[in-house]
């Protein structure tokens, strides 16, 4: 919101760099795939790429005639889409600093556009409540989503190029096909609207952030919550994994960027990638993700209703196991938020003693003659 753009760099006692150059508050910021450039898009209807050095320098393009909401480089570096309050998409050439295509079907805001890892579709959310596919050679809009039942924040491809997930102003995430355009995960968890997702490398989990100050790690393959992370003091804003999945980084209204060790993929991480994924094109499996639909009630966890994979016929769950479950998670929430008021407070009688400590040690000092 300061309009400034800082690059930290992940070593201790390294410094960072602070650029400056937008007029207004700076919405959204993409590494290129090699690391050599960064894109980033203002309210002040601007996109600037930036070289990440000492120096900053950095190129204008008078992008849009409203803010832009979204920037987003392709797999191989060579073009960019940038998303904007105009309903525009527009799609730009890296190097040659060129304007090449817009895509107008949208008839609100457009908050967000992203490449498929292959660069040949285009997703984009926005707020007429639809997320729109695109084909990028023929600039033609392959199909609509309509069944989110609020504004679209975000939205982003699987890894393996064959699904979307996005995430609602409604408070629920949704992950379809992209060929049979298919539902094929709903999660409401959130009790408030969810801001921004990112999926692991490997494909098999999805992180998010809400407005209800929370991140929750969703285990795709299994169709349920794994973890509900408490750390912002107000709405987390986005969160991204790192390109390993080693890390993942998530920012806040609470003016903080917080960065969390992905411990729980660490041992097979290596085998999913090299055997599980698979290959980032259109004729590929969906990644073998489970049918799931797990609404619940906002702010809890809920089992899961129905998990479906071809071979199985559809599981169906007790009622009185399913209450059990959510009461379960409602409790290891108000767990977790307890575990983390006692470690400030801790913390805080910590800081005390060694003031007493200290208090005491000058005392004795002055009564020493």
């Amino acid at each position: 919101m300061d309009s400034c753009l800082m690059v930290w760099h992940m070593k201790p006692q390294s410094r960072a760099y602070r650029f400056t150059g937008h007029k207004d508050a700076i919405t959204c910021v993409n590494f290129s795939p090699s690391g050599h450039l960064l894109a980033s898009g203002s309210r002040d209807k601007t996109v600037r790429i930036w070289v990440p050095n000492v120096k900053g320098e950095s190129t204008a393009f008078r992008a849009h005639t409203a803010t832009v909401r979204s920037v987003h480089f392709c797999s191989d570096g060579q073009s960019f889409v940038t998303a904007s309050d105009d309903k525009t998409v527009k799609v730009w050439a890296t190097h040659r600093q060129k304007f090449l295509f817009s895509l107008r079907q949208h008839i609100n805001w457009v908050r967000c556009a992203k490449f498929s890892p292959d660069g040949r579709l285009i997703v984009s959310a926005s707020d007429d409540k639809t997320v729109k596919l695109w084909d990028k050679s023929s600039r033609e809009c392959v199909h609509s989503y309509c069944e989110h039942g609020g504004f679209v924040t975000y939205v982003d491809f699987h890894p393996s190029g064959t699904c979307i997930a996005a995430a609602g102003m409604d408070n629920t995430v949704k992950v379809w096909d992209v060929r049979t355009h298919r539902l094929l995960q709903h999660y409401h968890l959130h009790s408030a609207a969810v801001n921004g997702l990112s999926f692991h490398p490997s494909g098999n989990y999805l992180i998010t952030a809400s407005s209800d100050s929370t991140l929750k790690i969703l285990d795709l393959m299994e169709g349920r919550l794994l973890y509900t992370l408490h750390g912002h003091q107000g709405p987390a804003t986005t969160v991204a994994f790192s390109r390993t999945g080693e890390y993942f980084a998530s920012g806040g209204s609470d003016e903080q960027v917080m960065v969390w060790k992905s411990n729980f993929d660490t041992i097979d991480h290596g085998e999913v990638m090299k055997v599980s994924r698979p290959p980032a094109t259109l004729a590929s499996s969906t990644g073998n993700l489970p049918e799931v639909d797990f609404p619940g009630p906002p702010g809890r966890g809920r089992s899961v209703e129905s998990v479906q994979s071809q071979p199985q016929e559809p599981v169906s769950v007790p009622q009185t196991l399913t209450s059990t479950l959510e009461h379960i998670v409602g409790q290891l929430d108000v767990l977790t938020q307890t575990v983390s008021i006692l470690e400030q407070r801790l913390t805080l009688t910590e800081d005390k003693l060694k003031q007493c400590l200290e208090n005491q040690q000058l005392i004795m000092q002055r009564a020493t003659p």
